[in-house]
């Protein structure tokens, strides 16, 4: 067979809607009813005081077990930036450093070039 298979035709774009895209705004007024209706029987959520205190309690106690369990010499207080970014402030400074050496290494070099094309006056006179 030398026609062109199923995989070889493309496909049709899709028709582009036609009139205005319906929003809530645009809707109809049964519709309106329906979602006034369905966010009031919709149960408000409650936080229970007690419930909130006692994950305080056990996050703070993770924490605890996790410090005795993994010590770490360089205890870092809540408020510190991570670790993370004390990392990417240091690779950052040692980009900075070794971009400023190759930048100066190549400007040695390319005056080292410039002085060896340059003929010297004293050996032609």
């Amino acid at each position: 067979m030398s026609g062109p298979g199923p995989e070889d035709v493309a496909p049709e774009p899709a028709a582009a809607p036609l009139g205005p895209v319906k929003t809530r705004e645009l809707a109809s007024e049964g519709y309106r009813q329906a979602l006034a209706a369905h966010q009031e029987a919709r149960p408000v959520s409650r936080v229970d005081p007690a419930i909130a205190e006692a994950v305080k309690r056990q996050n703070k106690a993770m924490r605890e077990l996790s410090r005795r369990a993994f010590p770490d010499l360089d205890v870092v207080p809540d408020d510190a930036p991570a670790a993370i970014d004390a990392a990417r402030a240091r690779r950052r400074r040692q980009a900075a450093a070794t971009e400023a050496a190759a930048l100066r290494r190549a400007r040695a070099e390319r005056a080292q070039t410039v002085a060896a094309s340059v003929p010297d006056e004293r050996k032609s006179a």
